[in-house]
């Protein structure tokens, strides 16, 4: 009966084998007019063979533990650094959302200080007053001005305006400026 068991059940079931052959050994002496109460396998003793077919198959469990563990390592790897990934990614869009809101936003506000600025200037003009729509123009001169210097395309600028007209501009925006730090009765009184 030994002789015909698995090794891996002799070790795991040796409980359930020892019940079988107290069973088979008490049958065969009751005979006798013995009575054996207990029975156990104390020792095996495997053959050489068996002992290296053990080793080798100890060696490849272990090695295919570690092939799994190794290979669950990666795939965790790999789904982390995707989820870095994915998250700086939503993170960016999130990013360039709340940049873009910001810009519209500050964009619409310009707009509307630019269409209350010529508004004013307007009813500054409707009134008589010249001298806004002079800033205007020197406002809006300067402003293209600097957009051609601080230009990266253009490393030279060659202008051919009327120099005078700009510098009547520029000094138009220092008379603008003493018009407007005048105290409100001199003001009237000019008018």
């Amino acid at each position: 009966m030994i002789g015909t068991t698995a090794f891996d059940d002799l070790l795991s079931k040796r409980d359930i084998i020892n019940a079988l052959i107290l069973k088979h050994v008490d049958a065969a002496t009751s005979t006798w007019g013995i009575k054996v109460l207990r029975f156990e396998i104390k020792y095996v003793l495997p053959s050489e063979q068996l002992i290296d077919f053990m080793s080798v198959q100890m060696i490849a469990e272990r090695t295919k533990r570690t092939l799994i563990i190794e290979a669950e390592g990666k795939k965790q790897a790999t789904i982390l650094r995707a989820e870095g990934r994915k998250r700086a990614i939503i993170l960016e869009a999130e990013a360039f959302k709340a940049a873009t809101f910001r810009d519209s936003e500050a964009r619409e506000r310009f707009a509307q200080a630019e269409s209350r600025a010529i508004e004013v200037i307007s009813n500054a003009i409707n009134r008589g007053e010249m001298q806004s729509l002079n800033y205007l123009l020197a406002i809006k001169y300067v402003g293209a001005i600097q957009r051609l210097a601080t230009s990266e395309n253009e490393k030279d600028m060659l202008m051919a305006l009327e120099t005078a007209g700009a510098i009547n501009a520029v000094s138009g925006l220092k008379e603008i400026v003493k018009f407007s730090t005048l105290e409100p009765d001199k003001e009237n009184t000019q008018n």
